[in-house]
């Protein structure tokens, strides 16, 4: 599994994920300082630095708003790995996207509508709405911000992210 890194804007704001080999590029050419390391060391002929895990741009970028499209990872990701109907947890390759509303009768492939269910509820549910076939979601599927996704796709980063801010304040 490769690591990846969390880059903050320079208000400290979450930017994206990178790999290590982008994020020592951004640190050494001193375009970035690193926050948060691991434990591990990195070695080259001229140089030893801590294996970052949390970098923060020097320089503030401004982004313009970035909208993420509902894909199959994304909305698994968004409904932590959890079945919206039962609750079950039984793992990426266990779960399908459900169409709240059907496409067959006229339900979008929007995140609104889409949701993630085992394939026990998605096939329970079939073609009807929920109401129809007598089942309830645990949570209304939502549009997540482009930052939501990227710390959910790094727990790690981003409780040392969540830490350092409630520390600042």
């Amino acid at each position: 599994m490769s690591r990846s890194v969390l880059v903050l804007n320079a208000t400290f704001e979450p930017l994206s994920l990178v790999s290590v080999r982008r994020a020592v590029v951004l640190l050494l050419r001193e375009k970035a300082e690193l926050v948060e390391a691991t434990e591990r060391m990195l070695h080259s002929a001229n140089h030893a630095l801590p294996e970052p895990l949390v970098i923060r741009l020097t320089r503030y970028v401004r982004l313009p708003h970035r909208s993420v499209p509902p894909t199959r990872g994304a909305v698994i990701l968004r409904d932590a790995y959890t079945c919206q109907y039962c609750g079950d947890t039984p793992g990426k390759h266990g779960l399908t996207v459900d169409h709240v509303v059907p496409r067959c009768r006229g339900g979008d492939q929007s995140w609104t509508n889409l949701t993630t269910a085992c394939k026990r509820c998605n096939h329970k549910k079939g073609s009807m709405i929920p109401r129809e076939a007598g089942m309830r979601l645990l949570r209304r599927p939502f549009e997540p911000t482009y930052v939501a996704l990227v710390l959910l796709s790094n727990p790690t980063a981003a409780s040392r992210w969540e830490s350092m801010m409630s520390a600042s304040f």
